[in-house]
């Protein structure tokens, strides 16, 4: 799944959803960084009954300090939402790839 999704991004046959624009613009996350983050990452969730159809969370790099989650649909991709896992540490393990429990 992560290659297709990879290659399509890659291609530039992804889009952004409104929800994900204004994300990024409140974030300040760059276009070119989701689209470094897809390209490195890995997914860390799977979302296959996602209102937006079969849907999952991408974990990568953007920068070597930053990471960034990235929530993609599979087919179309569409951008969903991203954010830095960083900024609300107690939600993630200290890799930012498993949620905490409590």
């Amino acid at each position: 799944m992560i290659e297709t999704i990879r290659k399509k991004v890659a291609a530039d046959q992804y889009r952004f959803t409104l929800h994900a624009l204004e994300r990024m613009v409140e974030r300040d996350i760059q276009p070119d960084e989701i689209k470094t983050a897809i390209s490195n990452g890995k997914i860390i969730e799977d979302y296959p009954q996602d209102k937006y159809g079969h849907s999952c969370l991408i974990c990568g790099h953007c920068r070597p300090d930053k990471i960034l989650h990235v929530q993609c649909s599979v087919d179309p991709v569409w951008v969903i939402t991203s954010y830095d896992p960083s900024n609300k540490p107690e939600k993630w393990d200290e890799t930012y790839t498993k949620r905490r429990t409590s």
